[in-house]
């Protein structure tokens, strides 16, 4: 009964704060909607602010749940694990329905952070971005430094995120039949893998003439 009163004010508090924010809610309406009174927030969560935390982690689970992160067969190349890695995180932000709430409240989170963004990072963004710099540090020259993997790889997340942010914009922007036609999430994980593996290849060559003028000025 306990765990089920817990879970009901979660899936209560979730459309709640992602349609109004953490501050913008209150306890008295998710309660109203989960059928419970504030003591039962207080038993389960503590405050409200714990609350947040809570709904915020259940939001990044279930979204994660329902596009799992990026795999790949044990003999594929750099190449391969980059568009896979695309693939997933474009999924992930434009085939989740706009009316789901843990999108939402992703969203929201990541356009104006709560006390509840720093466990997020820690607990599910920072592995996605040590699986892409794993990635990236197999297709850039040993010697790159470490600001520089970093700065590749929200080169590459940025590409995605844009058609997240700006999608309306973007659809004001293509004619209808061009952006059905050459803008679907397949297409748009080719370009941003081909795009990124070509800035990757280009950086390695001016790094490697770069390399080779220090040695021959020695």
């Amino acid at each position: 009964m306990a765990d089920e009163t817990r879970r009901r004010v979660l899936d209560a508090a979730g459309p709640i704060f992602a349609e109004k924010g953490f501050t913008a809610a209150t306890v008295r309406e998710i309660c109203a909607a989960a059928g419970t009174n504030q003591a039962a927030i207080n038993y389960h969560f503590g405050d409200k602010e714990r609350l947040y935390l809570e709904v915020v982690r259940l939001a990044h689970r279930l979204r994660m749940e329902q596009t799992p992160p990026a795999q790949w067969p044990p003999d594929a190349d750099p190449a391969e694990k980059l568009q896979s890695f695309v693939r997933t995180t474009l999924t992930r932000m434009l085939e989740t329905p706009d009316a789901l709430w843990p999108m939402r409240l992703m969203m929201r989170e990541m356009l104006q952070p709560t006390m509840a963004c720093q466990p997020l990072v820690e607990e599910f963004i920072r592995p996605q971005l040590e699986q892409l710099l794993g990635i990236l540090d197999e297709l850039l020259p040993a010697e790159t430094p470490a600001y520089r993997q970093q700065q590749f790889a929200f080169s590459v997340i940025g590409q995605c995120l844009h058609y997240r942010v700006a999608g309306e914009f973007v659809a004001l922007l293509i004619p209808p039949d061009d952006l059905a036609a050459h803008f679907s999430t397949e297409q748009l994980v080719e370009h941003i893998t081909d795009f990124s593996l070509a800035a990757v290849s280009e950086f390695s060559r001016v790094a490697g003439e770069s390399c080779g003028t220090a040695l021959e000025q020695r």
